[in-house]
């Protein structure tokens, strides 16, 4: 669809210029000929003396016909005789003229009037006030269609992103939905499994997991309206749900919380969807170490920010795909909705006002995520 829209514009556009350049170039040649013929009538009037007054009426007419444009007559030292279409005042009249004069002479060559065997004028014009219009006219063209494709664009993103938010919303209101029935069926279970003399921390696991299920279901239904953000503590969201992603992830993979646990890092969030967003990139960053490395998250409060980085040394991103990985859809992986990252960017720069990009990534040695937070 863009593509069709650019070449519909360049299409206008080049139509456009060439018309505009063709139209420009007869009108010049058509403005030579009426000077040219104005010339003649000058010459032909100047040798008059004597003649038929008709014949003088009609070369008077000629020259009269000209209102347009502008044209000063010198002889051959370049003093001006007399001048045409240009106004001026008693006052500034000499020096305007020489002006004029100037940019005549560059802007055309002049038409040579031989008046008789021993003295010679030239005419010296300029493009009508028409013509310089004309010849502006294609910049004014180009500015149209730069703006229309502008336009265009924004209007074709901004219908894009709406859809795409459209999608996101009903998919997250229906996977809400959907979870509703089984978390209900298992907290069933969890009461028929207690007297049934199941091992007490089994049950404990599975009531974690009701909880993590309810959690999540929670998340989806926040996606689409307006979280309430909180000024609270923001390394509790973090250990809690690295404590969760421990006990379900292979003992080979390290967490290594790199802040200062002992002190708070308040900033405004909702701490259910920062966990989400947490989880997400934790997930990733296992993915990435194929189940056994390092995964380490480090905080830093700068004047007005909170800098947070997630890190791993997994198999990295190729440069190629710095700019696809957070649009939906994108995955690297077998089996995957590509849903994860663009959640994240959503969560955190949509709903938090804050930035995430990819830092760092070499393949082969890791990769950095880095979160910008507003304290």
């Amino acid at each position: 669809m863009k593509a069709a829209i650019y070449v519909f514009a360049l299409l206008i556009g080049a139509t456009s210029l060439l018309y505009t350049s063709w139209l420009a170039k007869n009108v010049a040649e058509k403005e030579r000929r009426s000077v040219a013929t104005w010339a003649e009538a000058t010459r032909h009037l100047s040798q008059a003396a004597g003649s038929e007054t008709h014949n003088m009426d009609f070369l008077l007419k000629i020259i009269q016909l000209n209102t347009d444009i502008p044209i000063i007559l010198t002889d051959d030292a370049l003093n001006i005789i007399s001048s045409s279409n240009i106004s001026y005042t008693e006052n500034n009249k000499d020096q305007l003229l020489k002006r004029k004069l100037k940019k005549m002479i560059r802007e055309h060559a002049p038409i040579r009037i031989e008046v008789s065997d021993d003295e010679t004028h030239f005419l010296y014009y300029r493009d009508s006030l028409v013509l310089r219009r004309l010849k502006f006219f294609p910049i004014v063209q180009i500015i149209i269609i730069t703006l229309f494709i502008f336009v265009a664009y924004l209007a074709f993103s901004s219908s894009r992103r709406a859809e795409q938010n459209q999608v996101w919303l009903g998919l997250s209101k229906e996977t809400a939905h959907q979870l509703g029935t089984p978390i209900s069926s298992l907290m069933a279970w969890k009461e028929l499994l207690k007297p049934e003399g199941v091992r007490e921390e089994m049950i404990m696991e599975l009531e974690k997991d009701i909880s993590r299920l309810i959690k999540i279901t929670d998340r989806f239904s926040k996606i689409g309206s307006a979280p309430e953000l909180i000024t609270a503590d923001l390394a509790p969201v973090i250990s809690s749900t690295i404590s969760y992603l421990r006990n379900r992830t292979s003992p080979k993979v390290k967490f290594l919380l790199k802040y200062d646990q002992s002190r708070l890092y308040l900033v405004p969030h909702n701490p259910v969807l920062m966990s989400w967003v947490f989880e997400n990139l934790c997930k990733n960053s296992v993915d990435a170490t194929g189940g056994d490395g390092i995964i380490s998250i480090e905080m830093v409060e700068t004047e007005d920010e909170l800098i947070i980085d997630v890190s791993d040394n997994g198999k990295g991103i190729a440069k190629s795909q710095y700019k696809t990985i957070f649009i939906p859809g994108f995955t690297t992986k077998s089996r995957g909705w590509g849903l994860g990252l663009p959640l994240v960017k959503r969560i955190i720069e949509n709903y938090h006002r804050g930035r995430i990009f990819l830092k760092y990534s070499e393949v082969g040695e890791g990769s950095t995520f880095r979160i910008i937070l507003k304290l």
